[in-house]
């Protein structure tokens, strides 16, 4: 988790505890919107992971509930959740491509994009 975050935070230059946050936010998103086992998977390869999603409210109700309904859920709340860490649409695209990059070398290309290709709307951030 930490050389992801450090990777984050270099390369798309947002600031470390944001970049966690980040983390532990998209990769709830991903178990509750895509193909859990997959997902679980890759959570499973990054130590802390799964830390992080439960600390960002990554529970299996996700983003549907609560507050993440005000903004229609799927990836309208997690787009909401993002923004309201401070990131813009260009920043979330390349937190996106850089933890699905992370993504490939821990799982593997098959499998993330089979997370891409099983999660709603996915695909315009990969």
């Amino acid at each position: 988790m930490d050389e992801l975050i450090e990777q984050l935070s270099a390369k798309v230059g947002i600031d470390k505890a944001v970049a966690e946050k980040t983390i532990g936010i998209i990769l709830g998103f991903l178990r509750t919107e895509g193909p859990t086992d997959t997902v679980q998977t890759l959570i499973d390869k990054i130590p802390g992971a799964a830390a992080a999603v439960e600390a960002n409210g990554g529970s299996r109700g996700g983003l549907s509930s609560g507050l993440g309904s005000l903004f229609g859920g799927g990836l309208m709340a997690l787009g909401g959740k993002l923004m309201g860490l401070g990131l813009g649409m260009g920043e979330i695209q390349a937190v996106a491509r850089e933890l699905f990059r992370f993504g490939r070398e821990r799982v593997g290309a098959d499998k993330i994009d089979e997370i891409i290709a099983g999660t709603p709307g996915l695909s315009q951030f990969a």
